[in-house]
Parts: C-alpha cells; sequence; structure tokens
C-alpha cells in the first residue's frame, strides 16, 4: 500500500510542470487523497517515530525582532490572538492586524432568515485582545476577500506597501507555520519580511497524531498545503 502510493506521487511530481498543474486542476479530491494516504503510509511504513518526526517538521519559528504590525491569521482562536496580545505586551510591534474573514453568502442568508447574525472570526479575537488590555486603538482589521493563507499572506504583504513599511509579525498555529513560511517566501520573498511565530499554548502534539481523527486532518492537511505551494498554488 505505502509503497504503490510513493510511487503514484513520484509519478505525478515527475510530470513537467504544466502537465502537472493540468492534471491536479483535474483531479483534486484524488491529488488531496494521494497526500492523505502518503502521510498515513508514512506512518505505517516507519513507525511511530518518522511519523512524530514528519508532524514536528512542520512547526517552524523566526527569532523575534521588532516589526511594525503583528498579524494574526484566522483560526484556531482564541490561540492566535492569544499569543498576538502577549508579543505585543512585550513591546515587539505597535499594531495587530486582524483579518476580516469571509462567510459564504448562502450562509448568511440561512442566518438572517433565522434572525441571526454570523459573529465573525475577527469579532472574537478583537474581543480576546481586549480582555489581554491591548488598547483598541492598536488594533486595525484588514478588510480583503480572503478564502486561504495565500490570500492572506497577499493582503498582509500589500497592507505592507500601502503603509511603506518593512516587517511584519505573523502570528499562527504550530502545524500551519511551516506552510505560513513557504506561502510568504513564494508569495512575497524577502521584503518585506515576515517573522513566523505560532501560538505558546496551541495544544497541538506531533506525537501520536495518526491515532487522533482531528490532529490528523491538521497534518494531512499541512502537507498537502505545502505540496500545493512547491506546486506553484494549483489549488486555489
Amino acid at each position: 500500500m505505502g509503497c504503490s502510493v510513493f510511487i503514484c506521487g513520484f509519478m505525478l511530481c515527475s510530470l513537467p510542470r504544466r502537465k502537472f498543474f493540468r492534471v491536479v486542476k483535474v483531479r483534486r479530491g484524488w491529488f488531496v487523497l494521494l497526500v492523505v494516504l502518503a502521510a498515513g503510509s508514512l506512518s505505517a511504513a516507519f513507525g511511530p517515530r518518522a511519523a512524530t518526526a514528519i508532524a514536528e517538521w512542520l512547526v517552524v519559528e523566526d527569532t523575534l525582532s521588532r516589526a511594525q504590525a503583528i498579524a494574526v491569521l484566522n483560526g484556531y482562536f482564541p490561540f492566535r490572538a492569544m499569543e498576538a496580545a502577549s508579543l505585543y505586551e512585550q513591546g515587539w510591534a505597535p499594531e495587530v492586524w486582524l483579518i476580516r474573514g469571509s462567510s459564504s453568502p448562502a450562509e448568511e442568508q440561512a442566518l438572517g432568515n433565522l434572525g441571526m447574525r454570523i459573529d465573525r472570526e475577527e469579532s472574537i479575537n478583537r474581543e480576546v485582545l481586549a480582555r489581554a488590555r491591548v488598547p483598541p486603538g492598536a488594533i486595525c482589521v484588514l478588510n480583503g476577500a480572503v478564502k486561504n493563507t495565500a490570500d492572506e499572506v497577499r493582503l498582509i504583504a500589500h497592507e505592507l506597501a500601502q503603509r511603506g513599511r518593512d516587517r511584519v509579525i505573523i502570528v499562527t498555529s504550530k502545524a500551519h507555520s511551516r506552510r505560513v513560511r513557504a506561502t510568504w517566501r513564494a508569495l512575497v520573498g524577502d521584503s518585506p519580511s515576515a517573522i513566523v511565530r505560532y501560538a505558546a499554548k496551541d495544544p497541538y502534539s506531533p506525537s501520536r497524531w495518526w491515532r487522533n481523527t482531528h490532529e490528523a486532518l491538521v497534518v494531512s492537511r499541512e502537507i498537502f498545503g505545502l505540496m500545493n505551494v512547491w506546486a506553484g498554488f494549483p489549488v486555489r
């Protein structure tokens, strides 16, 4: 099983660049399945130590230095906002940027028909920051139609360029950190620069992730996300 999955993966990766993109775009479901199977096969073929090493490899962090802003990526609240508040309190940046999340029109209409409204993610993150005593004047919400990490990176880089700034601290979760760094380097490069930090209180644990449905999905998604970055973002 594991051998056949890796042979398929090798054959896919050996295709010419344009043909690779065409295959991935046409067969996205199979591409995702291949990544998930490959991650599982690594665990089965090489045992718990190798599987743990994969999950640990996903976690990276850059050395802190002063920046113009701390940008909080959407997801995994309240942990990312809590980390941003801690960094702000330590004086690493004078502002905290939140990103306005997007929801589908169908969801908004359905909730509207019920007399309800979506409590957007940036509202929850703003509340977390407020309770951590981050002043309202130091919080900025970036507006953009973001659907994924690449969109968030583009939005942050655009905001930096608009303000004439050259460095930002990006706060994410542990397993997501390597993909954030790779996405920034692929889309933005070295200037402006991004310092990637993960939420210290994120409960993610690399050990035995293959036995937990949630953690297995997290690891598989990040491996797939990294392959998508390396392939030039064929899946959007």
